[in-house]
Order: C-alpha cells, then sequence, then structure tokens
C-alpha cells in the first residue's frame, strides 16, 4: 500500500486503551496445531498456520493499543519478520479492530471483512451507541465509554470473496453470521468441523464484570450491550448449531470442544430467547 493510504487510515476519535482484563489475558491456547487462540486482555484473536511452514494468516485485530502485543504473540509463534498473508476481521467493533490502523501499518497486509461490515471499517458509519441500559451486570453499565467511532483503513480493506472462500485460509469459509452487526461472519473448516465464531456466540457472559475477569464459561449469546438485531442473531446460532462443529473459538471466553460444545451449542439455539435475549434494553425485543 502506498504511503498516503496508510497515512490517511485513523482510528475513530473515542479510540483509547482500556484497562480491562481477564484471567486469561497474554495466554495462548493451541486448539489445533494450526490454530492458536489468543486472549488480547478480554478478546480472542486467533493465528492461523503452522509455525515454520508456509504463511499464517490474523483473525481479528484485538484491544484497542493492543498492537505491540499481537505483534509479540505472533513473533513468538513464528518468528521474526514473517507478517500474516492478511487479516481477517470477523466484525468491526472496537475490541475486535482495536489495533488494526498499527498493524496495517507495520505489516502492510491486506485486510479482508464482509461487505455489508465495511462502511464500519472505512468511516463512513458509525454502530448503534452500546445499551448501558440493556439487562446485564457491570460490564454493561461501562458500555456507554467503549469507543464506537468508525475506524478508517480505506485501501486496505477488501470485501470477502462471494464464493465464500477465506484469503489465505484455503480449507475454510466464511459464514454470513449478522444480529451482532449486519456484516459479522464465522470461519468454518469442514474436514475438522472447526469454528471461529466470533462474536455470535460466545463463552462467558461478557455484561458481567466477575464472569469476564474469572472466564467463567457459559456458551451464550453475542454481548447484550453491543447486539441491536437478536432475531437475527438467533438465526444465526441456529446456522452455525447446524453445522455441528467439533470445536469453537469465540470472540470472547475459552475456547470449547467435544461435547460441551454440542450440548451448550444445542441449548443455545432451542432456548436462546431465554439464555441470551435481555429482558429489557434499547435493543430487546418488545
Amino acid at each position: 500500500m502506498d504511503e498516503n493510504k496508510q497515512s490517511n487510515m485513523s482510528y475513530g476519535g473515542d479510540y483509547r486503551y482500556l484497562p480491562m482484563y481477564s484471567a486469561t489475558d497474554g495466554t495462548g491456547v493451541e486448539v489445533r496445531s494450526d490454530v492458536l487462540c489468543h486472549t488480547v486482555q478480554i478478546v480472542n484473536i486467533c493465528m492461523v498456520g503452522l509455525p515454520g511452514k508456509g504463511g499464517w494468516v490474523l483473525v481479528d485485530a484485538g484491544m484497542p493499543r493492543s498492537a505491540e502485543t499481537i505483534v509479540v504473540a505472533a513473533e513468538r509463534r513464528f518468528g521474526p519478520n514473517r507478517p500474516p498473508e492478511a487479516i481477517i476481521l470477523t466484525h468491526g467493533h472496537f475490541d475486535h479492530v482495536g489495533a488494526i490502523v498499527d498493524l496495517v501499518r507495520r505489516w502492510d497486509v491486506p485486510v479482508y471483512a464482509h461487505e455489508m461490515e465495511l462502511p464500519y471499517l472505512t468511516g463512513k458509519q458509525a454502530y448503534p451507541e452500546p445499551d448501558a441500559t440493556v439487562e446485564g451486570g457491570l460490564v454493561a453499565k461501562w458500555s456507554r465509554m467503549f469507543p464506537n467511532e468508525p475506524v478508517n483503513i480505506t485501501g486496505a480493506v477488501h470485501k470477502l470473496p462471494d464464493d465464500g472462500a477465506v484469503p489465505g485460509m484455503p480449507e475454510w469459509r466464511w459464514i454470513h453470521t449478522p444480529g451482532h452487526t449486519p456484516g459479522h461472519v464465522s470461519l468454518f473448516r469442514e474436514k475438522d468441523r472447526f469454528l471461529i465464531a466470533g462474536d455470535a456466540f460466545v463463552t462467558v457472559r461478557q455484561d458481567a464484570l466477575y464472569r469476564v475477569i474469572a472466564q467463567a464459561e457459559e456458551i451464550t449469546g453475542p454481548p447484550r450491550y453491543l447486539t441491536p438485531d437478536w432475531p437475527t442473531a438467533w438465526e444465526s446460532v441456529r446456522k452455525l448449531q447446524a453445522l455441528g462443529p467439533s470445536a469453537a473459538v469465540p470472540g470472547h471466553g475459552r475456547p470449547v470442544t467435544g461435547q460441551i460444545l454440542e450440548e451448550g451449542l444445542r441449548k443455545l439455539a432451542e432456548r436462546f430467547d431465554r439464555i441470551a435475549i435481555p429482558k429489557y434494553g434499547r435493543y430487546a425485543p418488545h
């Protein structure tokens, strides 16, 4: 990318460091030999690729001001001077694109997202405001302070291919899982039924401070304070449950596998209205 395009990239004006941490901050879990789930404060990123063999891809870009943390984790796994082939974004909320501008400037790599997510990644449109009135815990109440202005990575970001292919990840396909955001996507690999869910579902009650800090495991819906379309979010969970994933990395919480995932995701798909949808709030169905 030329220097003019890089210099025009920017974070939203309200982007800032947020002192929020979980028990798993800074840790990496090798869920498969070629999939590392690394936690950046309270959110997961994925590094997909075999160390020492070919290229790799970064999925999501962490919290604001976490670029150096991500680069150090990547170099620990793949060695120095080994940038990813691409960055895939499940969506554009602040905790998934928090370091994206710095990473693109450092690595000079393409970024891919769903076409419907591009306005939020090119400075054209902001997401609906976080709902601090929603049913939930202390994190929900704090959400009014979360960054919400769009990043602008025009020139670096491209729409994902229409055929479902994922650039740099030939065995994977992207699945449109809207509800949390209009262009939210999850990534699925058929051969071992591995799922990178993004925030379509999570494994920690993201609105409750103690549960976030302790990473108390619970398969539930997307973060309540940032989900404006609950009926569509439910359909997305049903879509993912129908795939029968054997392992999943959520955007928040610990990776889950086997029977815990199967039973938890089935219950969520069946009882989403009781487990995930808030009883009250700006975006709660009435």
